[in-house]
């Protein structure tokens, strides 16, 4: 299983740079960030700086969206990092949440999201595509390589990625969810005569490594509660579409958001985000990575069982440090066979 790392761009970006360069040293694929320009810094011009850091590091977004940048824009900026630094970049994107809704914009509708899917993986790849009912491409691309993974939790964005995209992107880490989620996926992959195999998975959650205490457990609860309040803003997306009593999305997550009061962006992705009082510690503890490092690498094997190739620690804590380290020495070489180098 590869491990990935996500952080947001806060400033200053060196830290980041310098933290996603330990990241490699330990092990680590991916090196993945948000994508919200409003809230966070522009991921592009920091991706550049890691890439030149680093020689086997992955990078890309988790994940950006078809609407804040034009579409050749966005293929073009892949496409100019793989020039200068080797086919090492990855499209993670989905509809637009926090990037769209901060700026009082609404999300893209899947059939444009799909269709953005295609027209940024043709051009980063050098081939013509369609950008909005105007062929495009990009003559200076050559031997272009771009991995385009989608985010997505509703069954009509399932049947999108199974369909269309190279890897799914889940943020969650619940092995229950995942094993039905990756289901769907690798169905529509097959009724669309793709080799389901051939669509990766990664799982993304925050992941805090304790010494097994309750003291240390309650803590990194708390530290972790807002990825509940940030799954549970895209869960209400879906009750709202479907019901909270729909087959299409299963109970599990569902039930626990009837408490839900609201969702204030200017603190998505915080530990001290306020919109979260409603997330219980089971909720927690099944979506997150918290404990030892043996018991990280028991659930870590658990989700490998249910599909996932990748897991990325989402480190948005106070120990994104240390639970980098750890990962390197105590976790990579379990699931990976891979550590600090």
């Amino acid at each position: 299983m590869d491990i990935g790392l996500v952080l947001q761009t806060d400033p200053p970006a060196d830290t980041l740079v310098e933290r996603m360069v330990a990241a490699e040293r330990q092990g680590f694929t991916h090196g993945w960030t948000f994508d919200s320009v409003v809230l966070w810094q522009e991921p592009f011009v920091i991706y550049s700086r890691i890439l030149e850091r680093t020689r086997r590091l992955r990078v890309g977004p988790m994940v950006t969206n078809p609407s804040t940048r034009s579409w050749e824009v966005t293929a073009s900026l892949f496409a100019t990092l793989n020039d200068m630094f080797g086919n090492r970049t990855v499209c993670g994107i989905g509809r637009g949440d926090s990037a769209m809704r901060v700026a009082g914009r609404k999300p893209a509708t899947l059939a444009r999201l799909g269709a953005a899917m295609a027209a940024i993986k043709d051009l980063a790849e050098g081939r013509e595509a369609d950008v909005e009912g105007t062929a495009m491409h990009l003559p200076w691309v050559r031997e272009g390589q771009l991995p385009v993974w989608m985010g997505a939790y509703g069954p009509k964005a399932l049947d999108l990625v199974g369909r269309r995209a190279d890897g799914f992107i889940l943020q969650l880490a619940d092995p229950y969810l995942t094993e039905w989620m990756v289901r769907a996926v690798r169905a529509a992959a097959v009724s669309e005569g793709r080799d389901p195999d051939e669509v990766r998975i990664c799982v993304a959650a925050p992941a805090y490594v304790t010494d097994g205490s309750r003291q240390a457990g309650d803590h990194a609860r708390e530290q972790c509660r807002w990825f509940g309040g940030m799954v549970g803003n895209h869960v209400a997306d879906l009750v709202e579409r479907y019901g909270d009593s729909s087959d299409a999305v299963p109970q599990e997550l569902t039930d626990y958001i009837r408490a839900r009061q609201g969702y204030d962006y200017s603190h998505h992705g915080r530990v001290d985000n306020p919109d979260t009082e409603f997330v219980p510690d089971s909720i927690v503890d099944r979506f997150c990575l918290i404990g030892t490092p043996e018991e990280h690498v028991a659930k870590l094997e658990r989700l490998r069982a249910a599909g996932a190739d990748q897991f990325a620690v989402y480190a948005m804590h106070d120990d994104v440090d240390g639970v980098i380290e750890s990962y390197g020495r105590d976790v990579i070489p379990s699931v990976s066979g891979g550590g600090p180098v």
